[in-house]
């Protein structure tokens, strides 16, 4: 049996979650974690111990013209920090456009205030770990 993918769009204030199901297929809102750097490493990576997650797939920032930033280091020592907690692969994936791609369905599905707020995240998490899966596909 396959394990599950865990795709994380890691934030200062709140950490977006979605899984993948079983064949790799599809990916799925998994709820968000707010808290701090170490906070939310923690708790990621007790939720991917939980899920039997096989590899987790974090949202890497990188810029439009191709260089990575500030931001991008932050995102480095987050995914060293995750594996050293839970010892599970971390494979960091261009996260360019996928707030925006975000912001652009909640948009046209009009939805406004708290509930945007609260699922924002997980979106975008959903939105990384889905191109993950199909990029992952097409290879084979």
């Amino acid at each position: 049996m396959s394990k599950r993918i865990l795709g994380v769009d890691f934030g200062d204030a709140r950490t977006g979650l979605a899984l993948s199901d079983l064949t790799g297929f599809l990916a799925s809102g998994a709820g968000t974690i707010k808290g701090g750097f170490e906070t939310t490493a923690k708790a990621v990576a007790d939720f991917a111990i939980k899920n039997d997650v096989g590899k987790i797939v974090l949202g890497h920032p990188i810029n439009m013209n191709g260089t990575l930033g500030e931001r991008s280091e932050k995102i480095k020592a987050f995914a060293s920090r995750l594996f050293e907690l839970c010892e599970i692969e971390v494979e960091l994936f261009d996260e360019r456009l996928s707030t925006a791609n975000a912001h652009q369905i909640l948009n046209i599905t009009n939805t406004r205030g708290e509930k945007r707020k609260r699922i924002i995240d997980e979106m975008s998490a959903c939105l990384i770990l889905q191109s993950y899966l199909d990029r992952e596909r097409a290879k084979k």
